[in-house]
């Protein structure tokens, strides 16, 4: 599979990154074929976080993967922490936790990347740098990120923290692209011009922060895939054309969509159906026109100013 550079780290990753929130719905058979299949189409990067399955999807991933010191060295491991019931926590002691929970599920010494989850409002940047000094100097995690975060909340952290954040994972589909959407309807009274994020795809662009679209075939909050739903008429269309020129599923066009934006992006996948990863994992190979890529843009209800 084609391979970025993860913001300005030295890694080499998969242009798709393997989300497994959801493996916990596999039987362990069903698991390890999936996992299997994963690293036979090249998608090595696998995207967890401490709260999936309530840790569980971290352990049953390392159960299907057979975690040891061989395999580990073939994959690329993510791992997100900060969310806990009721509430967000960025403090240096849940961090350090949560870490030391998330190696022994995943039995591993250490992770590739840690992003830090959904914004914590009483983050006291401090002692986020403290946690990952620690954690860097332990060799517990190498390369460190965030997820959903804007570009002043990336700042923050940037003022104390001293290792590059490499990675920032937001929700970002077709049918979700509220920060595409803000910078071609710039200067215009439309709602389509709100800037709702700061203008993060371009920050991000800006420090070589990769972005990873999380949910790239949802559309709303989880209320549903694009995809075959009766719901985008036209979407399907156009998209269902373009999978028929290219010889491919619109699940691929779907993730060639957003890879053929400059940005450089990593879409993490969250199916666990074999096919559709094989499908995901093929978007690397097509590269989109400008027309065809605005034929998509436009059948999902964007209107060009």
């Amino acid at each position: 599979m084609r391979t970025i550079k993860l913001g300005t780290s030295t890694l080499e990753v998969p242009v798709v990154a393997v989300g497994c929130m959801r493996i916990k719905s596999l039987s362990k058979p069903e698991a390890e074929r999936f996992v299997q299949t994963a690293l036979e189409e090249g998608a090595n990067f696998f995207d967890h976080a401490d709260i999936y399955g309530g840790g569980t999807c971290e352990e049953i991933f390392a159960d299907a993967i057979g975690m040891n010191a061989a395999v580990r060295e073939k994959i690329i491991l993510q791992s997100k922490c900060g969310i806990r019931k009721g509430m967000f926590d960025f403090s240096k002691q849940h961090i350090l936790e949560s870490v030391d929970g998330i190696l022994k599920r995943l039995r591993t010494d250490y992770l590739d990347v840690l992003l830090l989850h959904r914004p914590d409002a009483l983050v006291e940047p401090e002692e986020v740098a403290e946690a990952f000094d620690l954690l860097e100097s332990s060799g517990k995690v190498r390369h460190f990120g965030v997820s959903n975060q804007n570009p002043m909340q990336i700042q923050l952290l940037r003022k104390f923290v001293k290792q590059p954040l490499v990675a920032n994972q937001l929700q970002l589909s077709i049918t979700n692209a509220t920060m595409i959407s803000s910078g071609i309807n710039v200067n215009m009274e439309n709602d389509s011009a709100i800037n709702r994020d700061g203008s993060v795809l371009d920050f991000c662009r800006l420090h070589d922060i990769t972005i990873q679209p999380w949910s790239p075939f949802q559309y709303g909050f989880f209320e549903g895939v694009f995809l075959g739903n009766e719901k985008f008429p036209e979407l399907n269309k156009a998209i269902d054309e373009i999978a028929a020129k290219y010889e491919v599923s619109n699940t691929t066009i779907a993730i060639a969509w957003l890879l053929r934006h400059p940005a450089r992006m990593q879409p993490v996948t969250g199916t666990m159906n074999i096919e559709r990863l094989k499908d995901c994992c093929k978007a690397g190979e097509v590269h989109l026109s400008r027309e065809e890529w605005y034929a998509i843009y436009r059948a999902a209800g964007n209107v060009l100013p």
